[in-house]
């Protein structure tokens, strides 16, 4: 097996909950009212240090969308998605954003976020 190319981010790091790998940095996110089944999920512009599953339809709280599971190049976890492609027009604004599930990563001063217990269990999406 080849030698993992991992990106060392600056600033304020949202980072893998197993490994601390670093995964992106506060500037890039574009909302934080975001839901997932565990709790708060936040939408950045970009992130690094993943790699992506396959591509599959899934209905979330706003429509139907075409999405990739993303998960941590170091260990392998899942720590979100990534938006491929969505159907409703007023949802395209996420097409080539990402995901990171609060649940999964550790914040930028190294905290941790708890499981929601009555969070919900079906599709996650932004609050409109």
């Amino acid at each position: 097996m080849g030698r993992i190319f991992m990106v060392t981010l600056e600033g304020n790091v949202y980072s893998c909950k197993h490994c601390k790998t670093h995964l992106a940095v506060c500037d890039d996110i574009i909302s934080k009212s975001f839901h997932c089944r565990h709790g708060k999920a936040y939408l950045f512009d970009k992130v690094e240090n993943v790699t992506v599953g396959e591509k599959e339809q899934r209905m979330m709280m706003t429509g139907m969308h075409i999405v990739v599971d993303i998960f941590c190049v170091t260990c392998g976890s899942i720590v979100g998605w990534k938006y491929e492609s969505a159907y409703e027009k007023s949802q395209k604004y996420k097409e080539g954003k990402y995901i990171l599930e609060r649940f999964k990563v550790l914040g930028p001063d190294g905290s941790g976020y708890p499981v929601v217990p009555d969070a919900q269990l079906a599709g996650s999406d932004g609050d409109e």
